[in-house]
């Protein structure tokens, strides 16, 4: 027996709550009804402390989106939405995908809606998945709106692996480089440094820097560790605040290297996408255009889609606000929405600017490696040669004072 709290409508419409002991939410459900009570919110008390690890369970987007297309392709073939649920629970590998399909099946077993049930889960279920499930109840399109959902997970998830390949290579090369300036100055550095003791005499500067830094490796690592964690952590302070989240999201777009194109090419496809799926599944445009900023990732294109949200809500256009960033929203991008708009099909043209972005994004991350890749070889060559320098100037002087 578990312990449920619940809230509920007597039949003179004011609120009841309480707690009732019972199997499962189908039980207390029926308890209530048989009281003469409507059912609004049933919610499974936690006895225990829980699982010390169940927040650092992953769901993986691949198997959310396996779920969410088996679960479209059981309700178009006509199975009930229950029955599907306990096929989806069974099927499910991942413990905390089963138990976020089990505690919805329950919900929906207790009369919540299938979209307030996914809603209480956040963290597995985002707001796009919500809302567009949402839509597509109230539209009696479940099943369609499912396959969009699995469609729009799978083309995130393509977005994101592309962008962790491209990220590979130079994290791989720093990497190294890293180790091997470590074994120089601790190993190599020492032995040389006995070198020049012996033949006294003042060391050139780039050695009395590269000296110290040894010292530091082999004798006061804490310093080292010290300021690499304190520079994060000041990095990250400064990037969760307001100013300094909007300042790092605008310099992303204007990285060198092809970097920001890369990031605004990402921002556009996931903004296309999104806007459009929701478009597609019937969500209402202003509630559209609230998730679209939300999901979107970057605070240049949330705050832009502030001034939409503002400018339909007063009557005006999609495109006029958007033109007044133009480094988020490229002239392209505006003039395709605005002929949207025109046409009545803001849908299939947001559509098509995903797709170009996408394979815009495929090319821009291939073109990206190819300009590290040379970048990687000067950087790990110029360090590896500052310390080989360094090393060997001193017996440079000490020989032209032989000769």
């Amino acid at each position: 027996m578990s312990t449920f709290a619940y809230k509920a409508l007597d039949p003179t419409g004011s609120t009841v709550q309480g707690e009732i002991e019972a199997e499962d939410k189908m039980a207390v459900a029926s308890q209530l009804r048989s009281r003469g009570l409507i059912v609004v919110d049933i919610d499974e008390q936690n006895v225990g402390g829980g699982d010390l690890f169940e927040r650092f369970k992953k769901v993986k987007a691949d198997e959310l989106t396996i779920m969410t297309r088996q679960f479209s392709v059981m309700v178009s073939s006509g199975m009930s939405m229950l029955r599907a649920l306990y096929v989806l629970e069974e099927q499910q590998e991942n413990p905390k995908l089963k138990d976020a399909v089990s505690h919805v099946r329950k919900d929906v077993e207790a009369g919540l809606s299938l979209s307030d049930a996914l809603g209480r889960h956040p963290d597995i279920f985002n707001e796009l998945y919500v809302a567009m499930v949402a839509a597509g109840e109230t539209g009696g399109i479940l099943e369609e709106t499912l396959k969009r959902v699995a469609d729009q997970l799978e083309k995130d998830a393509s977005l994101r692996r592309q962008i962790k390949s491209a990220m590979i290579y130079p994290i791989v090369i720093f990497s190294f480089a890293g180790i091997v300036v470590i074994a120089l100055v601790a190993f190599l550095v020492p032995v040389f440094e006995g070198v020049f003791k012996d033949f006294g005499g003042s060391l050139p500067a780039i050695t009395q820097v590269t000296v110290t830094f040894s010292h530091l490796v082999t004798g006061k690592p804490y310093v080292i560790l010290g300021v690499v964690f304190g520079t994060v952590w000041i990095f990250r302070r400064w990037k969760k605040s307001e100013r300094g989240h909007e300042q790092w999201d605008r310099l992303k777009l204007r990285f060198p290297f092809k970097i920001g194109d890369v990031v605004q090419k990402v921002a556009l496809a996931r903004f296309s996408r999104t806007y459009s799926a929701l478009i597609a599944a019937g969500v209402p445009m202003l509630e559209a255009i609230e998730i679209t900023g939300r999901t979107s990732g970057n605070i240049v294109v949330e705050k832009a889609m502030n001034a939409v949200h503002e400018s339909v809500r007063n009557g005006g256009t999609i495109s006029a606000p958007m033109r007044t960033e133009p480094d988020a929203f490229p002239g392209m991008v505006v003039q395709m929405v605005a002929v949207g708009e025109e046409t009545g099909a803001l849908d299939t043209m947001l559509s098509k600017i995903a797709d170009f972005y996408e394979d815009e994004v495929e090319a821009a991350v291939k073109a990206l490696t190819s300009i590290l890749e040379p970048i990687m070889i000067i950087v790990v060559g110029g360090i590896v040669g500052f310390v080989v320098i360094a090393m060997y100037l001193p017996l440079f002087k000490i020989y032209d004072q032989i000769k």
